[in-house]
């Protein structure tokens, strides 16, 4: 249970997107008005930003809430971005990961986010571990849901599938052995930014000044965010959004068999 944000486009300061915006995240960490599971997310913070050319992410994450970090909003004020992925944590459940478990989780090029929460974790999702090496389960950077759920994401990334059918397949296997799974999955390579709308609120918004946000919720009122319907799959670009409807649990998202993707127009 979480807010989360990303943003691909021109470049700008931190605290452009996450404070200054009347409803951001820094706010959301409190007063989140779309948030239907949880009402404070004080169990962490993070964002990954991609400074320059560098296309490996810088991380900033803290254990406790975003507005106890007095050196957030400086940094924030200061730090310019082409890209970034912010989140602000309610934990599920307790735990002693502390800065360790709180999004954005990174590999690589990648940053990833997780909204939601997974039923009977760990146990509802034990099986799959037989689908990861036993390194990728020792290398988990966190005790969560969150963290085995980047793991399984991560494993399909790295064996060359592509961000949004990594995402789908996930979405579908944790769907299948958690029912009652909420999976509002985030990520960005820098470039673009996938994400899934499965159980919780997803928003995006073509920004006058060029850029695209994805969000848990709008961060002001622009009636120009548009929401994103549950059970989809969204691709987003500086220029362009793409939306695709997710199958339920036990059927495959391929090519042939994918329901037909909308393409979002930006006015």
């Amino acid at each position: 249970m979480c807010r989360h944000v990303a943003y691909v486009g021109p470049e700008e300061p931190l605290g452009e997107l996450l404070v200054k915006p009347p409803h951001g995240l820094y706010r959301q960490s409190w007063a989140p008005r779309r948030q239907r599971y949880g009402t404070v997310n004080a169990d962490g913070f993070g964002v990954g930003w991609y400074a320059g050319d560098d296309p490996v992410p810088a991380r900033y994450r803290r254990a406790g809430p975003v507005w106890a970090d007095l050196s957030f909003a400086d940094l924030a004020r200061v730090v310019r971005t082409r890209a970034l992925l912010a989140a602000v944590r309610d934990a599920t459940l307790s735990g002693a990961d502390a800065e360790a478990a709180a999004a954005p989780f990174a590999a690589g090029t990648w940053l990833f986010s997780h909204n939601g929460a997974v039923p009977g974790w760990p146990g509802s999702l034990a099986p799959l571990a037989a689908s990861l090496s036993a390194e990728d389960v020792l290398s988990l950077e966190a005790r969560n849901d969150s963290a085995f759920v980047w793991a399984l994401v991560l494993a399909r990334l790295r064996a060359g599938d592509e961000e949004g059918q990594a995402l789908a397949d996930t979405v579908l296997e944790v769907a299948a052995a958690a029912p009652g799974a909420r999976l509002n999955l985030l990520l960005t390579d820098g470039d673009t930014v996938t994400a899934t709308a499965w159980g919780d609120t997803l928003w995006y918004l073509a920004r006058a000044g060029g850029g695209t946000v994805v969000a848990s919720e709008p961060y002001d009122d622009d009636p120009h965010w548009c929401e994103v319907p549950d059970r989809t799959l969204l691709a987003a670009s500086r220029t362009d959004v793409l939306l695709t409807p997710l199958k339920e649990p036990g059927d495959a998202l391929t090519s042939a068999g994918a329901p037909a993707p909308s393409r979002e127009p930006f006015t």
